[in-house]
């Protein structure tokens, strides 16, 4: 690595970085591993809105100087969510049902869905539960359907409601005074809930059951944050690899078997519209580093190969926790002088939107001896198209690349492969994150490149490195 940093003075930055990169994974061992990939059978297909961000609720209100966050003005904001991927926003969080926090009124409103009609985004919009006044909810709710409906995904009635009603039968009483005004003033209004918090994911079930045949729902919500509370990480360097390991794996499947069967039962759709690794604004040199790029490649995937409508990452400069707002360490990206400075989970967005188009595809993983860490997604768009993203997620001083050779049922024309790595496979840096070999830049231009990938005499397999705490997407035109 002294040799990569002496090199990386020199003008032609990028072309040794990654050179290098590559040839300095020649000190880890290799772990062989064979997948199958069947093009036959294919899964649901991916929603063209699978990729969200969720902000705070304040964030609709004008600055000191009247500024608009969400503006189609702010263009530098409308490119970052274009290059990002971006199809959903959800506005909520704590400052949704905060008291102190002035609920929006009409050029709040109008100047957020100017901005989703710019961003060609629908919109989540939370209204005020707590405290809250039903009859100028339902107002609320008229004032957006008259005028943007094209825009608007749907209505949530409070954030998180089991922190301030606390027993979900005084949550759904309340919840149906809402509906029921919301409804005479707006008979096509749809919602979701009930946005619970992790710890009451059985809500999720419970309002599943009442209200999963009324009508009403669009789907079902929840939050989720698999690494607890951020404020209370003591071992950075433990958090960040336990954020990769196969415990919090094992986490998803239980939340998953918690709501979900219940859910599709009743027919419903699911998604989960507020997450990010740790709340309380995420946990400082964890949440913010490299790892967190890894980490959210691989949570996108494994919830849209289990059948979620999509995922709305929380993000912003600050973040509510509990009643005061922190610094926001999980952010996908945060304000700079020239536009927005995308943090490494931003490129985990940027990624998983290369490589996920149209239905997901069975995918069988050998075994290796020594049991890698290693994740695989398949996607095809079309008969002809795949794309295969693979997840190596070994650190450590044991951590071992991945030879993969990947076979398929069809036969292969062209294949072309795009990296997201770190400079220094550090997965406690805060930058040096490359997307095909490029940043994204503070105004949203990324110049990232597919490089073409020499297949081997058999027409139907293909093989390639996957050096430790990376990933990779492999695009194949298929014959």
């Amino acid at each position: 690595m002294l040799v990569l940093m002496k090199i990386n003075i020199f003008k032609p930055f990028k072309l040794f970085t990654i050179v290098l990169f590559f040839l300095s994974s020649v000190i880890f061992s290799q772990s062989i591993v064979t997948i199958v990939i069947d093009t036959k059978h294919s899964g649901e297909e991916i929603p063209s809105d699978f990729i969200g961000l969720s902000f705070e609720m304040e964030r609709l209100l004008p600055d000191k100087k009247g500024n608009y966050f969400f503006s189609k003005d702010n263009k530098a904001l409308l490119a970052t969510f274009k290059t990002l991927g971006i199809k959903s926003l959800r506005v909520g969080g704590n400052t949704a049902d905060k008291p102190a926090v002035k609920v929006p009124e009409e050029n709040d409103i109008d100047n957020l869905f100017a901005f989703a009609k710019e961003a060609n985004v629908k919109v989540i919009y939370t209204l005020r539960l707590r405290e809250g006044n039903p009859e100028q909810a339902a107002q609320t709710v008229k004032y957006i359907i008259d005028r943007y409906s094209q825009y608007l995904d749907c209505f949530a009635i409070g954030n998180e409601p089991n922190v301030f009603a606390k027993e979900y039968v005084v949550y759904r009483e309340e919840w149906e005074k809402y509906v029921e005004l919301i409804i005479e003033k707006s008979p096509n209004a749809k919602f979701c809930g009930p946005s619970s918090t992790p710890g009451k994911v059985e809500w999720a079930n419970s309002f599943a059951n009442d209200f999963g045949k009324s009508g009403l729902l669009k789907f079902i919500s929840q939050h989720a944050y698999p690494g607890g509370n951020g404020s209370k990480v003591t071992d950075q360097s433990a958090a960040r690899r336990e954020m990769l390991s196969k415990s919090w794996i094992e986490s998803y499947e239980k939340f998953y078997e918690a709501f979900v069967p219940a859910v599709k039962t009743i027919g419903l759709k699911y998604r989960i519209e507020e997450v990010n690794n740790f709340y309380n604004g995420g946990a400082v040199n964890v949440s913010n580093t490299f790892a967190s790029s890894i980490w959210g490649l691989d949570y996108l995937h494994w919830w849209a190969s289990h059948g979620a409508d999509g995922i709305n990452f929380h993000t912003g400069d600050s973040v509510a926790a509990g009643e005061n707002m922190n610094p926001c360490m999980y952010a996908s990206f945060v304000t700079s002088p020239k536009g927005y400075t995308v943090r490494p989970l931003g490129y985990a967005i940027k990624t998983f939107n290369l490589g996920s188009h149209g239905k997901a595809l069975p995918i069988k993983i050998t075994k290796s001896k020594d049991d890698l860490n290693l994740s695989a997604y398949a996607f095809s768009s079309n008969a002809d198209n795949l794309y295969i993203t693979l997840i190596n997620k070994e650190n450590g001083v044991n951590a071992k690349n991945a030879e993969v050779t990947m076979k398929i049922n069809k036969n292969i024309k062209n294949a072309k492969v795009i990296y997201l790595i770190n400079d220094g496979k550090n997965l406690a840096a805060t930058a040096g994150v490359m997307l095909g070999n490029s940043k994204i830049e503070d105004n949203a231009a990324w110049n990232g490149k597919w490089s073409e990938l020499k297949l081997k005499n058999k027409i139907n397999e293909i093989s390639i490195n996957v050096p430790v705490s990376s990933a990779v997407v492999v695009k194949l035109n298929l014959k």
